[in-house]
């Protein structure tokens, strides 16, 4: 998409940008976005995204497609209404291999979003994380908790990226009056997750389907609260149609360990793998659990998949890809 097309391609409806918008999370919320009738521009540089999750989306002339690193200068021409910025590695062996670039996009991408909502008097919407609570001495977690983080730590420069961004968004909000949201994402699972991003949902459900061994870190009574990917995108637009500047936790409360997390995988594949554990990694949280009260009272969200549907839906779609490699 050239510069000249963008610009005549700008009408009457409304326009939206999604940094990261070949990745997971930020391919789903085009594709919801251009349903709700907007015309949406997807950027990304492809270093964790992948084109094939909006290919299906090619032959739609409201959708358009920019290849760019959003650490540097960003243009885009013509108006814009909402700024979804998810650019950013998002899982621990992504964001521990690619660390200088998890933190540039955190605090230079960020900065570099915010100037272009200031410019363009658009709604700006940050996909912050979980992770800003760090190992967790509050649960559930509610907005109000300062978190428990290790800056040095192997797994700071994410949480730390998030944590700055979010101050960044902040900022912005107070001193130049651009109209920013924050949402705290809490594990969200779904198609179009890597088979090799490294976490616990897509490791569980490519093991089990090769009949390997489920591998569990640590006893595996660490929780996590697992969220649909459909809710997800609900809960983040109706905080972006809001008027809510401050964090809001987006998850589902229902908590699970890990270790019955892999048992349901197992039983729910028809698996024969056995679970074997290996040492916890450091600073891994030993839980994680939203407070969504907010969510709830202000945003009338709360989740509505139940975590044993929500897997029968994305395991045929693992199960694809796995064959795809074949």
């Amino acid at each position: 998409m050239t510069t000249n097309e963008l610009s005549e391609s700008a009408g009457a409806s409304r326009r939206a940008l999604v940094t990261g918008g070949a990745g997971f999370l930020g391919s789903h919320l085009c594709e919801r976005l251009l349903g709700n009738g907007y015309e949406v521009i997807a950027m990304d540089n492809l270093l964790t995204g992948s084109l094939g999750n909006i290919e299906h989306l090619a032959g739609n002339d409201r959708f358009h497609f920019i290849r760019q690193d959003v650490t540097e200068f960003i243009h885009v021409p013509g108006p814009l209404d909402l700024i979804l910025h998810f650019a950013s590695p998002a899982s621990p062996v992504d964001y521990q291999e690619l660390p200088i670039q998890t933190l540039k996009v955190g605090a230079l991408g960020t900065h570099k979003t915010l100037g272009l909502a200031k410019e363009k008097g658009a709604t700006f919407l940050l996909a912050s994380t979980s992770e800003v609570y760090g190992d967790p001495l509050e649960h559930p977690q509610r907005e109000e908790y300062w978190g428990n983080v290790n800056p040095v730590g192997p797994r700071g420069v994410y949480d730390e990226a998030k944590r700055f961004a979010e101050a960044m968004t902040m900022a912005y909000y107070r001193y130049h009056d651009v109209d920013t949201r924050i949402v705290r994402i809490f594990n969200t699972y779904g198609p179009r997750m890597r088979l090799n991003d490294g976490r616990a949902l897509p490791a569980f459900i490519s093991q089990a389907l090769r009949g390997e061994p489920v591998t569990v870190f640590g006893d595996g009574l660490q929780t996590r609260s697992f969220c649909f990917v459909a809710d997800l995108v609900t809960g983040i637009l109706r905080l972006a149609d809001s008027g809510i500047h401050t964090p809001v936790n987006i998850g589902n409360p229902a908590e699970i360990s890990i270790l019955e997390f892999a048992r349901t995988v197992i039983r729910l594949t028809g698996s024969k793998s056995e679970i074997i554990h290996r040492d916890l990694p450091e600073d891994d949280p030993k839980v994680r659990q939203p407070d969504i009260g907010r969510a709830r009272s202000l945003l009338d969200w709360e989740p509505q998949v139940e975590l044993t549907d929500g897997l029968e839906v994305s395991i045929p779609y693992f199960e694809e890809q796995l064959n795809g490699r074949a």
